[in-house]
């Protein structure tokens, strides 16, 4: 059975409900305000199928008669009401002058609480965060803001590659790469084949420091990628993700292919033979 969580909507109601405040005047009273807010240190926050996220959220606090503290601070989806399986684990503030404060909140998303957070499918959940909740000062003024610190949640990829010779003799310079790209599913906890993706196949020669594109190909239905090119040398192969909105970018890491010509062992390098006779 499903968990019914509108994580946002829910929780905004019930500090209202607490303030007395109506919708219409739910930004709060007086002069303290929230002038500054980054999530994540101004990155994505992407999460997988298994391990535990955590992330913190900046918030630069000014009210004329100090700063109390932070009364919540939670993370939600800000495209629709489905809300996200997450929890504020932890708030400090530290003093910076009289009027200003700096708070941290440390927020974590556990990928098994997917599942069972709401009605709707997990994999929704992805997209558009922000941050919500009260803040406090010494006057009792008091302000509730709302998607704050503007994040994007996005679901965790995986990219493998595969390069090698068609033929490794003759002087043909051909290379067949692979790969095949896949994608967190929240709602199942696997991760699952991503078709229909662009995907760059980059290639970095041997003693270069970077990887330069060499052609994009578009994953199949399964999510699986292949295609022959014609290498300028040896060196290394790997394909690149750039993501979307919803799905983090990602990079196989490299598999190298040489041009040596095989090494055959003549004759001459073989052992003797030696004749055994009966005694």
């Amino acid at each position: 059975m499903r968990r019914h969580v509108l994580w946002g909507t829910v929780a905004a109601s019930v500090v209202m409900g607490v303030l007395g405040a109506s919708p219409a005047h739910a930004e709060g009273r007086g002069d303290i305000r929230v002038v500054k807010a980054v999530a994540n240190n101004g990155k994505n926050v992407v999460v997988g199928i298994g391990s535990v996220v955590t992330f913190p959220v900046k918030l630069t606090i000014r009210d004329n008669s100090g700063v109390k503290g932070v009364g919540r601070a939670d993370a939600s989806t800000t495209q629709s009401t489905i809300g996200g399986p997450s929890e504020t684990v932890g708030i400090t503030c530290k003093k910076l002058s009289s009027t200003t404060s700096d708070c941290t909140a440390t927020i974590r998303i556990v990928p098994a609480w997917f599942p069972g957070y709401s009605d709707h499918n997990a994999n929704e959940a992805a997209g558009n965060w922000g941050v919500w909740g009260i803040v406090n000062a010494n006057d009792r003024d008091y302000w509730i803001y709302d998607a704050l610190a503007p994040f994007k949640l996005k679901r965790a990829a995986t990219l493998k590659v595969s390069a090698t010779r068609p033929s490794l003799f003759g002087t043909s310079r051909q290379v067949r790469v692979t790969g095949a790209l896949a994608r967190a599913d929240w709602e199942a906890l696997k991760y699952r084949g991503y078709g229909g993706q662009s995907l760059k196949l980059q290639f970095r020669k041997a003693g270069a420091a970077s990887y330069t594109t060499v052609k994009t190909v578009t994953t199949n239905s399964a999510g699986q990628v292949g295609t022959t090119v014609t290498a300028p040398g040896a060196g290394s192969w790997r394909w690149f993700y750039p993501g979307t909105s919803t799905t983090a970018q990602t990079a196989s890491a490299g598999d190298s292919v040489s041009f040596a010509a095989p090494v055959m062992r003549s004759s001459a390098a073989m052992p003797p033979l030696h004749n055994v006779s009966a005694g």
